[in-house]
């Protein structure tokens, strides 16, 4: 499975804890005032990516390890709805190309919100850049996602603008 495979995986088992969750806790957090908890943590990256742009166009694997840094915050109101915001950025991920042996720099930033409580709205922007040596051989992905379900569950809107660019 390749590394955007990997991090679907990993973002739908995380979206359904988060859904079974407050399933759970928020009747319970109706009866109260809001409720709110955030958890910082990292986790270590060690990825394979095919970078089009590099190696004049060729194309390269690159390794990218280092740490990826989430926040994720959680709070439920008083009426019974909730609103999640998760956001990721790597830190010091680096790596090299298998074939060019030439360096490369991940940076960008992950950012998701959603929440509901009659219906449900989501909103993802994922800008993620490697940045390599030289010129013409950058490679940025970009999405940007978003979802609305009415209170009877009737999917309202759905937009999903994906891109991958060398430059």
């Amino acid at each position: 499975m390749n590394s955007f495979g990997k991090g679907l995986k990993l973002r739908l088992s995380l979206l359904t804890m988060i859904v079974l969750m407050v399933a759970l806790v928020g009747p319970i957090s109706a009866l109260a005032a809001a409720d709110t908890f955030t958890i910082s943590q990292k986790f270590p990256i060690d990825i394979i990516v095919f970078v089009p742009c590099a190696n004049g166009g060729a194309g390269e694997l690159v390794e990218l390890t280092g740490n990826l840094h989430e926040v994720f915050h959680v709070t439920f109101t008083p009426s019974g709805g909730f609103r999640v915001s998760i956001s990721d950025n790597p830190q010091g991920i680096s790596g090299t190309g298998f074939t060019t042996g030439a360096k490369y720099q991940g940076t960008g930033i992950t950012r998701d919100n959603f929440g509901g409580r009659v219906g449900f709205e989501e909103t993802f922007v994922n800008n993620f850049r490697i940045i390599g040596q030289g010129s013409g051989n950058n490679f940025l992905v970009h999405e940007n996602l978003h979802i609305t379900v009415n209170a009877n569950g009737t999917l309202t809107v759905f937009r999903d603008n994906f891109s991958v660019e060398c430059k």
